[in-house]
């Protein structure tokens, strides 16, 4: 199949919302497309490595002879982006990836300052800045200002529950792979930390399983991770079930769990309960309200069955005294999870039960 025709930048302004000092494109980064200049902005790395790698499937696709070369503008020699820009003896198309842009060394700036007002034709220069600084900031301004002609794909970083379902179900969708909703929430809260880590567990699901991926498949490859027996656990407590989650938070304990992400798991989960209690909004109104997603909002009104508002506060404290024992204050990290699934299945203070 033949490649899709070359773009014009402008074609493509309503990718992503605009940002407010930029007149450029903003281009989503799972459907980048080239121009003379790309700036990729942002600090989710996986994002974009992702934008990147599309820039270059793109341009290969248009001309399988692409020569593409990567520079580090902290480490930049003089004379270096002028020489691999420019048009080789067969004319072949140039794709020049920069990194390291937060950290961009005079040479570079007042180079690329001076390519903006000529890029080169054929070539195109894909510049990374994770934001991490302001270093560059004359370079960026211009290049959202619209000289040398080019676009941005920002790179927010992923920190929502929501939105980390977002990508997840984005990395098997881009792959043409089923995944059951279930499944996809069990794989998403068991990576609630690095985001690298998420994206390469959705990979390998990917490349190793045949055939849809189901709740059982996760289970399979994932299920000794410290957010999914933290949320088992705090699940059967929930739910009431004393002796069921005991013996998870046991079976949690004896495959070598930290303690501290568990309590911070299981707090997390009645801090959602909370937000959601009393609300009579529809779940699709509140999620959108609550930064959340449907999903999210109906599993929390299902485990409020049962809890009041007195309950539901006697917990949250006493995962606010488990987190602080966990931390030092106790000597006896176990006990003090046992306390707080106690409270949480007999929602009672503990002892009086």
């Amino acid at each position: 199949m033949a490649p899709a025709p070359r773009r014009s930048p402008a074609s493509k302004s309503g990718a992503a919302r605009t940002a407010s000092r930029a007149v450029i494109p903003q281009l989503s980064w799972r459907d980048p497309q080239p121009a003379p200049i790309v700036l990729v902005s942002g600090p989710e790395d996986v994002c974009a490595e992702r934008a990147i790698a599309g820039v270059r499937d793109y341009l290969r696709a248009e001309d399988p002879t692409l020569e593409v070369s990567d520079i580090r503008a902290d480490d930049y020699a003089a004379g270096t982006l002028l020489a691999v820009t420019s048009p080789s003896l067969f004319g072949e198309p140039r794709l020049v990836r920069i990194t390291g842009g937060e950290k961009m060394s005079d040479a570079f700036l007042t180079e690329a300052l001076a390519y903006l007002d000529a890029p080169q034709d054929g070539a195109t220069v894909v510049l990374r800045h994770s934001g991490a600084s302001v270093r560059g900031k004359k370079l960026l301004d211009a290049i959202r200002a619209g000289t040398g002609g080019g676009v941005e794909v920002p790179c927010p970083v992923i920190k929502r529950d929501g939105d980390r379902y977002d990508f997840a179900a984005g990395e098997f969708k881009a792959a043409s792979k089923r995944i059951a909703p279930a499944a996809l929430r069990s794989l998403v809260s068991a990576f609630t930390g690095d985001l690298t880590e998420l994206a390469a567990a959705c990979q390998q699901l990917i490349a190793d399983v045949p055939g849809d991926v189901t709740a059982e498949v996760v289970e399979r490859y994932y299920g000794g991770r410290v957010e999914t027996s933290a949320f088992t656990v705090a699940d059967t407590a929930i739910s009431g079930r004393l002796g069921d989650a005991l013996m998870a938070l046991r079976q949690a304990m004896d495959s070598g769990v930290d303690p501290v992400p568990l309590v911070a798991a299981i707090a997390m989960k009645l801090r959602t309960m909370a937000r959601v209690a009393g609300s009579r909004e529809s779940a699709q109104a509140l999620a959108s309200r609550l930064g959340m997603k449907d999903w999210q909002v109906n599993n929390a009104r299902r485990d409020l069955s049962g809890w009041n508002q007195q309950t539901l506060g006697l917990a949250i404290m006493a995962a606010a005294q488990a987190d602080a024992d966990v931390k030092g204050a106790s000597r006896d990290a176990v006990f003090a999870l046992e306390r707080l699934i106690t409270v949480i299945a007999t929602k009672a203070p503990y002892g009086t039960r």
